[in-house]
């Protein structure tokens, strides 16, 4: 009987031991955002209405009907007179770049936003265990990881990844490696550096669907500092609660609605399809419909599915089946106090907050981003978290819904916890008392809008005058 008793208290003991080491192991396994810095070029590389407008005219495969295409699409796109080109724009060669303008470009945001955040952190290049760069449409040998490394003499071990060609969503793509990592080894360091290269990728040709993204895409950058030090957590800015990863590159639609491609002049650009909202609201769906378990309240699980149950059994005893009531929605308010959204154009911005339900507080970080940086593709996510913690909406507990859209086509999105109040000073400092403006209305309208009133037979680019 005494020996049962110690079997059967053994037996518990030991089970006891196996879940809190499980416990234990899962602990160190958290990720953790120590800090980031967005990166802000310098003012010669600000891009204003009369600037713009010298650029699309030395474009001389542009017309009348290009010219006004492009005008329609920049006023209506919600980016303003703030945004940063890279500098080969400002000496008229962006039909013509070179490697080094490709190189340099990188470099100056590299060495600007990276040394800030290791200054601020008090961490050494030497103590970074792992690097993951993502730069979708600019690769070098060595590559853009290894220049990294070699400006800062980072250790011989450290375990590197360079991304190219994950467009828009890559940031968070690099965020799902460093937490795999982070399952297999304790007490890492990991630095995150998301950008994208404009220097080699002016489209020159009069293709629509090619030029729209000389409107759309600016200069920018961040570096993101992580950990899954335990010691740390109290520290940290956010902790990352879970992420979710949608990829449509089965579909062959998704697949080729944005897509790097010449044009029939042999003209290398960026083609973005008709089909794009389609394909974006799909992988949209998805991605929701996998996170929402995850993120948000039982009870706003089980009152959507009792509301659909609903209306399914309503619309059957209808004549004809069609029900008449609304269509439910999941309220994400009720698991998610803050949303920070892709600033992929202004469409894009409105397309989300319709489907998700959200107010003009809510999108006002997004919306603001876009007016004053632009979608700086995979980096925009980090600039709009700037503005929410400027803003100081931050508060400790609060959770941060952030989604993201890519080629490929991806949709991916996380859940941020945030660990204490924030309201440091960022990327924003010197502009967020001005924001949100009275109007963010740009001028290019006004200053070109005598464009529409132009005759297709008469109209002579060469004597247009800027």
């Amino acid at each position: 009987m005494e020996l049962l008793s110690l079997l059967c208290a053994f037996s518990a003991l030991y089970f006891i031991f196996m879940m809190w080491k499980r416990f234990d192991e899962k602990r160190d396994q958290e990720c953790y955002i120590l800090d980031y810095q967005c990166h802000k070029p310098t003012d010669d590389r600000k891009l204003d209405t009369q600037f713009s407008g010298e650029i699309i005219r030395r474009t001389k495969n542009l017309g009348l009907l290009e010219y006004q295409f492009l005008l329609k699409a920049i006023v209506s796109s919600g980016i303003g007179e703030q945004t940063y080109a890279p500098r080969i724009m400002f000496s008229g060669r962006e039909s013509c770049p070179t490697l080094e303008d490709s190189i340099s470009e990188m470099e100056e945001f590299f060495h600007d936003s990276i040394q800030k955040l290791l200054d601020r952190s008090g961490i050494s290049p030497s103590q970074l265990d792992v690097l993951v760069v993502n730069v979708s449409m600019f690769a070098s040998v060595p590559s853009l990881a290894s220049r990294i490394i070699n400006h800062y003499k980072m250790r011989e071990n450290i375990k590197v990844f360079n991304l190219s060609g994950m467009g828009c969503s890559a940031s968070l793509i690099s965020t799902d490696i460093v937490r795999n990592i982070f399952k297999s080894y304790k007490n890492v360091y990991a630095l995150v550096v998301t950008s994208e290269s404009l220097s080699p990728n002016w489209y020159s040709g009069n293709a629509r669907s090619m030029i729209l993204a000389n409107c759309l895409f600016r200069s920018g950058g961040c570096a993101i500092l992580l950990t899954n030090k335990r010691a740390l957590k109290n520290q940290a800015i956010f902790k990352l609660k879970c992420l979710v990863r949608t990829h449509h590159g089965a579909r062959d639609e998704s697949y080729g609605c944005c897509m790097q491609q010449e044009d029939g002049q042999g003209m290398l650009g960026f083609h973005l399809d008709k089909i794009l909202p389609k394909a974006a609201t799909r992988a949209f769906v998805d991605n929701l419909r996998e996170i929402s378990p995850k993120i948000l309240p039982i009870r706003e699980l089980v009152r959507f599915m009792l509301v659909t149950l609903v209306r399914k059994l309503k619309s059957q005893s209808t004549k004809g089946g069609a029900s008449t009531s609304p269509k439910p929605v999941i309220n994400f308010k009720t698991g998610v106090d803050h949303f920070c959204l892709h600033t992929g154009g202004k469409a894009v911005i409105d397309g989300i907050g319709l489907n998700l339900g959200l107010s003009e507080y809510d999108l006002e970080p997004a919306r603001m981003t876009l007016h004053r940086f632009g979608n700086t593709s995979a980096s925009s996510l980090w600039y709009v978290l700037g503005y929410m913690e400027a803003k100081k909406r931050l508060k400790k507990g609060d959770t941060v819904l952030m989604i993201s859209f890519g080629a490929g086509f991806k949709c991916n999105s996380c859940l941020l916890e945030v660990v204490r109040d924030l309201g440091d000073e960022n990327v924003w400092k010197e502009d967020i008392a001005l924001y949100p403006p009275n109007s963010l209305a740009n001028p290019f309208l006004e200053k070109y809008g005598w464009l529409h009133q132009e005759d297709l037979s008469t109209f002579n680019p060469e004597n247009v005058v800027i």
